[in-house]
Order: structure tokens, then sequence, then C-alpha cells
């Protein structure tokens, strides 16, 4: 389970002067325990007024249309899934992308049950931990503060280690391939 991310976030009070507007705890959702939304914007450019606080009851994966989404999210190895048949991770990993709004995503789970292309330019950071981006024809491991432009492709994390992985991630909405 992810822990809570302290999130600090500025704004402006009614005079225009720069304000700390948020500074508080955000946690995974029980449903997406490993998954936590960090910032929705809702189109480009971004607008930078108001208080509301766009991440409440978000967990979709894709952002909103013209929009971008930060979260963190992280990947157990995948021997805690050592023992479940094949059809149970399938199930398991439909369910994820059932919470996430995103089973449009699964266009071609060939190479695994995690693969999916999102409709966004995607900058991933990994944090911690190692992981193993793979894609339709080839996969690259990945060590902490590697970055990935990841743009539209159908793809998925595995984490063939032992610890966690960590990964931050900023989803930009993009025209589809």
């Amino acid at each position: 389970m992810l822990s809570p991310v302290r999130r600090v976030v500025t704004g402006h009070d009614s005079t225009g002067r720069s304000v700390i507007q948020f500074d508080g705890p955000v946690s995974p959702s029980p449903q997406l325990p490993t998954d936590v939304a960090l910032w929705v914007t809702e189109r480009s450019p971004a607008s930078n007024l108001g208080r509301a606080d766009p991440i409440q009851g978000t967990a979709a994966l894709e952002p909103p249309a013209n929009g971008s989404v930060f979260r963190f999210v992280m990947f157990p190895p995948s021997s805690a899934l050592a023992g479940k048949s094949a059809e149970e991770i399938e199930r398991l990993m439909a369910g994820i992308f059932e919470q996430l709004g995103a089973t449009h995503t699964r266009v071609d789970t060939k190479r695994g049950p995690g693969m999916h292309r999102t409709k966004t330019t995607d900058y991933i950071i990994l944090l911690s931990g190692e992981i193993t981006l793979m894609l339709d024809d080839g996969e690259v491991d990945l060590k902490p503060f590697d970055v990935v432009v990841q743009r539209g492709t159908n793809h998925a994390w595995v984490n063939r280690g032992s610890t966690p992985a960590l990964l931050a991630a900023i989803l930009i909405d993009a025209a589809p391939v």
C-alpha cells in the first residue's frame, strides 16, 4: 500500500498575493491503495485561479480532454502474485483498470494482462525500486531516477524485483496515434 503523500499547493489570496492553499496528506483510495492522484488540470493552458481541490473523487487513469493528471503509483513485486492462476491475474488487472475508468485502454494484452494504451504523453520518473517497461516489441529495465517519455504506446510495468517500485507520473492529454 502506498503511504499518504504530503502535498503542498500554492495559490493566491483575494489581493493576488501568493499563499499556501493546501498543505496536508493525500491518501490513496481504498479501492486503489497503490495509486494516489496529486493534481488534475481540466485544460491547457491550465488555470491557476480558484480554490477548489481538483483531485477530490479523482481516480481516472487518463486526464480530462486537454488536461493533465499528476500521480504516484506503486507497483508491488510480481512475486506478490505467485500462486495465482493466469485467469485470477487477468481478473485482478481487469478490476484495476475498471476502477481507473480505463477498460478501453486494454487494447492488446497478448504480452501481459497489464498492457494498455492511453491517449496521453506521459512523463514517468522511477523514484525507488526497479521496474521493467514492457512494450509490444521489447522492454527496458529502469533504476531510480530513470525517466521515460511514454508517447501513447501500448505498454505495461512489471516489477521483477523484491521491493515495491514507486513511479511519479504526469499524464497529458494527447492526440490519438
